[in-house]
């Protein structure tokens, strides 16, 4: 239960109390400014409580996002202030200083709730203050103010606001126009019967899930059954989103869940497309990894940039002024926009394609798309690199190092590199990629390609011996990524035996996870995972050794074993320490995130 205190005059016909309550509020009325200290200090440390004007007017919604929002630790709107836990200490300060004081500055706003808020800002505090648009949220100083302010209040839709702005302002083409304009009135009929966002999430994993299996059946009505669930699912994977922004239902569990659950969806998919393609005499194993490992470098490319640079300073270049003008201009908005191949426009695409094609031309058309939206987005950030004069910080370079995955042969050999820092990174795990991933296609299974991981390890040594603070450092980890994913899936594909490449799908994907589960933790401000799990699982530079040694020293057979074992030993390893960092995390009240970033 969170508990508002209501300080000031009654105002007759208010409804500031029945509002609160509305919000999940218990009502405490303090007689004074130290009635209100008192009853402050009586509420439950572990719980939220706000400080209210009485002669408050203003829309509901306005309250709601000033006073419930779970991201902050405090946050206001005129007339209210509100604490969780976290900043319950300094609300206390805030108050208790404002009590002690009389004739200061900060009693220039006639509103406790309102001193408050200026004796938080003195004292350095983080208020968070929700753009409210067109909503209401005002203390007026006399009845004709007041009235005014109520006919503000009944002008203006609250409720379709809060629908409005429960949509996420920066979305696909596809999303925006075909999926928000409906799924928006689905998140409030959950709202309205008490689901959760999680739910939603859930759901949307059980029904791709059921659309993967739908395409596993290799027939003409699995198709078409596949692609209509997998949109479905989307509707579903809009709503759970645009749920938690219409109820403020936001959780760091749920960011997780959330973005976790897209990445299981897309690759289940990909496997039931290559099940079904299997049943018809038709092999595409290696296109639905190819398309994998081609999704999964994209977004590494799109982290380790946005890491980068989240920080830097002098943060500017031509080619992002160039970006900035193009936004002027509504519709290279959206071409620029659709061209990426957002979640909304890819899971369109395989839907139509998986009903009215094969799964070879659905593979086929992903892979062009997906490489030249690679293209363009890798090409236009290395340009904006180049022509920056950023200068990165250590928090970045950790970050960087953190997606590395660099394990503890390349820690044991960084150690031998002394000197400077120097601008090879990006080059040297560059070379070695190419050594590795040519070494495979060249030679396939044999102990010339384990010569080349050799090699590979030395340079991602090189690679991660100093900081990661160059121009093109944030290359580092994506070239990794492709480096040990491509030759994963070229030797699995030279060993040409049955089973090879299924099994290589299902080691990248326990890798893969383990390497977004790494971003986000970065994201949620939880640092990399553990020392011990980067060591467990033998890091990139280890497991791309290793599975060349295995493909060198057994036969397509045996090597098509251990691939499947490595896969279940990993996939086991990291999935049980992520649940149980994620719950942990959620069960100890971290601070709840909401990612409003580009469409994955």
């Amino acid at each position: 239960m969170s508990t508002a205190i209501l300080t000031g005059q009654p105002v007759p016909g208010s409804s500031i109390e029945a509002d609160l309550r509305s919000l999940g509020f218990d009502i405490r009325t303090a007689t004074d400014a130290a009635d209100a200290e008192t009853l402050l200090a009586a509420v439950p440390g572990d719980q939220r409580v706000a400080v209210v004007d009485t002669r408050f007017v203003g829309h509901t919604h306005a309250l709601r996002l000033g006073l419930t929002d779970p991201r902050f630790p405090l946050a206001a709107v005129p007339g209210a202030v509100t604490a969780q836990p976290a900043g319950r200490q300094a609300l206390t300060r805030a108050m208790a200083r404002e009590n002690s004081t009389s004739g200061g500055t900060a009693l220039a706003v006639d509103s406790l709730a309102d001193r408050i808020v200026t004796a938080l800002d003195a004292d350095g505090g983080e208020v968070h203050r929700p753009e409210l648009g067109s909503l209401v949220a005002v203390v007026p100083a006399d009845p004709q103010a007041r009235n005014e302010a109520r006919q503000a209040v009944g002008a203006v839709d609250d409720e379709a606001v809060r629908l409005k702005s429960a949509v996420k302002a920066r979305d696909g083409f596809f999303t925006t126009f075909c999926i928000s304009p409906y799924s928006r009135y689905l998140a409030r009929w959950c709202a309205r019967r008490g689901l959760t966002p999680n739910q939603v999430t859930t759901a949307s994993l059980i029904t791709a899930l059921i659309a993967a299996g739908c395409a596993a059946t290799g027939t003409r009505g699995g198709y078409i059954a596949a692609g209509l669930l997998l949109l479905f699912s989307f509707v579903l994977d809009c709503t759970d989103g645009q749920l938690a922004r219409y109820s403020l239902q936001y959780s760091t569990l749920g960011a997780w869940l959330d973005a976790t659950f897209d990445r299981a969806k897309e690759y289940a998919y990909y496997a039931g497309l290559a099940l079904g393609a299997a049943r018809g005499g038709d092999d595409v194993w290696a296109l639905a990894l190819g398309a994998m490992v081609l999704q999964t470098c994209r977004h590494v490319v799109d982290f380790s940039f946005n890491e980068a640079n989240h920080d830097a300073t002098a943060n500017t270049s031509p080619t992002a002024a160039l970006s900035g003008k193009l936004d002027s201009v509504g519709w290279t908005v959206w071409v620029r926009r659709m061209i990426v191949l957002p979640i909304g426009e890819r899971w369109a695409m395989i839907a139509v394609l998986t009903a009215a094609t094969t799964p070879r031309i659905t593979f086929y058309v992903l892979l062009v798309g997906c490489a030249f939206a690679a293209t363009y987005t890798t090409a236009g950030r290395v340009l904006r690199s180049l022509t920056r004069k950023a200068r990165r910080t250590d928090r970045a370079a950790q970050a960087l190092a953190d997606l590395a995955d660099s394990g503890p042969l390349a820690a044991a050999l960084a150690r031998f590199l002394p000197g400077a820092a120097r601008p090879t990174a990006a080059l040297s795990a560059a070379a070695g990629a190419v050594l590795v991933t040519l070494g495979a296609w060249m030679w396939g299974p044999s102990w010339w390609v384990v010569l080349m991981a050799g090699a590979y390890v030395l340079l991602s040594a090189e690679a991660v011996a100093r900081s990661l603070k160059g121009a093109l450092d944030w290359l580092v980890p994506p070239v990794f990524r492709a480096a040990e994913y491509g030759m994963v899936l070229i030797l699995a594909a030279k060993a040409d035996v049955n089973g090879a490449l299924p099994a290589a799908f299902g080691l990248v994907a326990a890798v893969a996870y383990h390497h977004y589960d790494t971003v986000y933790r970065i994201r949620g401000n939880a640092g990399a995972p553990p020392a011990w799990l980067v060591r467990a699982v033998g890091g990139q530079e280890g497991r791309t050794l290793l599975v060349a040694v295995l493909a060198a020293a057994l036969t397509a057979r045996q090597f098509t074993v251990a691939l499947t074992v490595l896969a279940v030993a990993i996939a086991l390893v990291v999935i049980a320490e992520s649940v149980r960092f994620w719950v942990a995390a959620h069960r100890a009240g971290a601070p709840s995130v909401h990612d409003e970033g580009e469409p994955a």
